[in-house]
């Protein structure tokens, strides 16, 4: 990358900022979680050296600038691994998953206040970049570890009717935003039932999505070797091909 970056390097390597390469860094992520959930793992390998080519591309520009060099972030994570795991590295005691993710978090804390970091509000420490449903399932599970949840799935269930009960209101009466507003409350607590039943609701829509695809495209390959354009087909068509994909699954 330091070739690639350099004045007779890439043209194009040489013109990337921190800003530019951004989407690459998501886009590279994404399609690791592709692989795992195709189980491809010879494709895995390759994501990953794709998703480590993104870290590789912002320590150069970092160390271009005198900010840090890769060495300096493979020290911290180092460091804060050995830190954050007493239990292994020193005399800590941890029994359970739980434990440890505690100990994590007191950890954490103690570490933000050596620095003189104010200390966040509970939300706060969720990032707001993430996409939509992990962000709601984390915000949740914060509120959670101080009480704020719902005793069982099935009052989750409960409020799931009521949601839908006023989102059919919005539909009849109200207005754009306010059908927008009632569907997002939906939305929301369809995630924290997926965070209750212990499911995480981002993979459970991706594999949703993937098994969309896979089954409309052989739909689409049936009418195909009819010689049907999928403009010219009928909705009982798609629908009849569509039930043959799901049992072909």
């Amino acid at each position: 990358m330091a070739r690639l970056r350099a004045p007779d390097g890439c043209p194009w390597d040489r013109e990337q900022t921190f800003d530019t390469i951004k989407p690459y860094l998501l886009e590279e992520a994404y399609e690791v979680m592709d692989s795992i959930d195709a189980r491809d793992w010879r494709g895995l390998g390759e994501e990953l050296g794709d998703l480590m080519l993104q870290a590789v591309f912002f320590a150069q520009m970092a160390s271009e600038q005198n900010y840090f060099t890769i060495a300096d972030s493979l020290d911290a994570i180092s460091e804060k691994l050995i830190r954050r795991h007493p239990h292994v590295f020193g005399e800590g005691v941890a029994e359970t998953a739980e434990d440890v993710k505690r100990r994590w978090d007191e950890i954490k804390a103690e570490e933000r206040k050596q620095k003189g970091e104010l200390e966040q509000t509970l939300l706060e420490k969720v990032p707001r970049s993430v996409p939509a449903l992990v962000e709601a399932q984390q915000l949740t599970a914060k509120a959670a570890t101080v009480g704020f949840d719902w005793e069982n799935a099935d009052q989750v269930v409960e409020k799931l009717h009521e949601e839908l009960r006023e989102m059919a209101e919005a539909r009849r009466q109200g207005s754009r935003e306010e059908l927008e507003g009632e569907l997002g409350d939906l939305l929301f607590v369809l995630v924290n039932l997926a965070r209750v039943l212990k499911v995480d609701a981002e993979q459970a829509l991706r594999k949703t999505n993937a098994k969309f695809r896979q089954r409309f495209r052989y739909v689409e390959q049936q009418l195909n070797q009819r010689g049907k354009p999928l403009t010219e087909a009928s909705l009982e068509e798609m629908e009849a091909l569509w039930q043959e994909a799901k049992q072909r699954a």
